[in-house]
């Protein structure tokens, strides 16, 4: 596991900690790795998820850290969406 994803598991389940977030997502992050998300925290996993959002490690760790919109990188293009919109919505609430 490379370390953008170890450090991605373990700041995302500190976000998480205190949250309601129902559902499932999952980041890949292109040349690293994928991230999952759900009920029961993040992993390295990459199973199947109700969202999944594409991102390069930057713009990735951006968002994580609150530099970079969720909502503009997406309209940019340097986030990428498919599947359940509400949930990636949903998760960027969470994440904010």
């Amino acid at each position: 596991m490379s370390d953008v994803i170890t450090a991605a598991v373990a700041a995302l389940n500190k976000k998480l900690a205190n949250s309601d977030f129902e559902g499932s997502a999952k980041f890949v992050i292109e040349d690293e790795g994928v991230v999952r998300i759900d009920e029961s925290g993040a992993s390295a996993d990459d199973s199947d998820a109700d969202v999944t959002m594409t991102a390069d490690s930057e713009t990735f760790q951006g968002i994580l850290s609150g530099d970079v919109n969720p909502t503009s990188a997406f309209m940019s293009g340097k986030l990428a969406i498919d599947g359940d919109m509400g949930m990636a919505m949903k998760l960027g609430a969470v994440l904010s």
